[in-house]
């Protein structure tokens, strides 16, 4: 992998071109092979050897990308680490991942001479890097991937949805020890000679602003909460230079999209993607968006909707989705019972209920664990979230099952609002348009939904 990000564009005369922008210089493909080889030189040096890990616990930035190309090229296995983790997930990564070595607060910027630097000759199927799953539930699943899978994930995305070119310049809120901010600030832009812009700093609001306004992007990634703080700050021209924007992590509402697009003249093309499989596999394409929908199914990659038995069902029933693709990981790390019940042959159980249309757009249904039945019916909290969203007065809300004073399983609303907004009115709205036994029982008003490190909401710390 580290040939195609940055020696075969040195190789073919495209040296000169940015390859990175940072807040205080930029970065040419040239520059990078140099950084990339005195990383993976430093490596050797400490006596790393093929297929041995290699923690990287660093900000967004040069060093990062350097010591992860470095790592592959001399055939060990990067491992990026949540740099916000709690010390006892951290401790539990490093542990679990037996990293040979960590690198962080590394010094690979200081002046030095031209260094060689071979790459390993890796085939397609042996291991290329790791990445710690952020799941809602449960401990990080360290997800082995091999050289061979960012190709077959990123090129579909890069031809079929982007049409990313070299003049290209991303922008990712996501960070890079995310699969997404990693595809999206390192794999997407180097395969294609583009170049990204990276920061240290955590992009909230003010700072991605200030990014965009200095740099300039022209594919802008980010999470549906992002949008919607970004709806909520009302900053179009900022977006002036974007031509595409890319949404995953989560589902993005229809509301949010048309709040979107409406700020900003900019589609937001809402996609569906992994860990286990590298990034984003299913996605809208410009011109052809289905607001509220994850798009089709790109490349060769394939889908089942599936019933509790394992059975197909017909296009309209919403079941679990099983998808196959060339990119899938090998497994989990030290996680057999996990592994057995979610990598089934060729297939990826992704945990998602989802309804095909016939047209082939999937739409999101919740999480397996998240539906719930109000009596004897299904409710996807999904879409009383996407019409409470609706409502001008409401930010962010998250829907779960409660339990009534009978002992009847009910919805209940967490609601991050915009401005005062009285609950009888949200319930009416529901009941308005959706199925009478969707609306919300009770509405909790809170400042902020629990969130993971990547930005989705922990609804199991709701339910408790």
């Amino acid at each position: 992998m580290a040939v195609p990000l940055v020696d075969r564009h040195v190789a073919e005369g495209r040296g000169d071109r940015i390859a990175l922008h940072l807040l205080d210089r930029t970065v040419t493909y040239f520059e990078l092979q140099s950084l990339v080889n005195r990383a993976g030189n430093a490596l050797l040096k400490r006596g790393i050897q093929p297929e041995q890990r290699v923690a990287i616990l660093l900000p967004d930035g040069v060093e990062f990308v350097a010591t992860f190309i470095g790592a592959m090229k001399v055939g060990a296995v990067p491992v990026p680490i949540n740099t916000g983790a709690r010390p006892a997930d951290l401790d539990y990564m490093l542990d679990n991942c037996r990293a040979r070595l960590v690198v962080r607060d590394g010094s690979l910027l200081s002046e030095a001479s031209w260094v060689e630097l071979e790459a390993v000759a890796t085939g397609v199927d042996e291991p290329c890097y790791w990445l710690y799953s952020s799941g809602t539930t449960g401990r990080p699943k360290g997800v082995v991937h091999l050289h061979g899978d960012m190709l077959a994930c990123v090129t579909p995305y890069a031809e079929e949805v982007l049409a990313i070119e070299p003049d290209d310049v991303c922008f990712s809120v996501p960070r890079l020890f995310f699969s997404y901010g990693l595809v999206n600030s390192l794999f997407l832009p180097l395969l294609a000679g583009a170049s990204s812009v990276l920061t240290p700093h955590r992009p909230d609001v003010a700072h991605t602003l200030d990014v965009l306004g200095r740099f300039s992007p022209t594919l802008f990634f980010s999470v549906p909460s992002s949008y919607a703080q970004l709806c909520a700050a009302g900053e179009a021209s900022a977006f002036r230079t974007v031509r595409l924007a890319v949404s995953a992590g989560e589902p993005l509402p229809e509301p949010l999209y048309t709040r979107w697009k409406a700020m900003t003249g900019v589609e937001v093309l809402d996609g569906l993607g992994s860990t286990e499989v590298g990034y984003i596999f299913c996605s809208n394409l410009p011109g052809t968006v289905r607001p509220g929908s994850s798009g089709r199914m790109l490349g060769d990659h394939q889908a089942r909707i599936v019933d509790e038995a394992g059975c197909d069902v017909p296009d309209g029933v919403a079941g679990e989705l099983w998808v196959a693709c060339a990119s899938t990981a090998l497994h989990y790390w030290n996680q057999r019972e996990r592994t057995k019940h979610t990598f089934v042959g060729e297939w990826l159980r992704m945990g998602d209920r989802y309804v095909r249309d016939h047209d082939g757009y999937l739409w999101y249904q919740g999480r397996i664990d998240d539906v719930f039945k109000v009596n004897g019916q299904w409710v996807s909290p999904l879409e009383v979230e996407s019409c409470l969203l609706s409502h001008p007065s409401v930010l962010e809300c998250a829907v779960v099952a409660f339990t009534d004073r009978d002992g009847l399983v009910k919805p209940k609303a967490f609601v991050v609002p915009r401005a005062d907004v009285p609950a009888s009115e949200l319930q009416a709205l529901v009941r308005e348009h959706l199925q009478p036994h969707t609306y919300p029982r009770v509405i909790e008003f809170v400042d902020e939904l629990p969130k993971t490190a990547s930005g989705k909401i922990q609804r199991f710390a709701l339910r408790s």
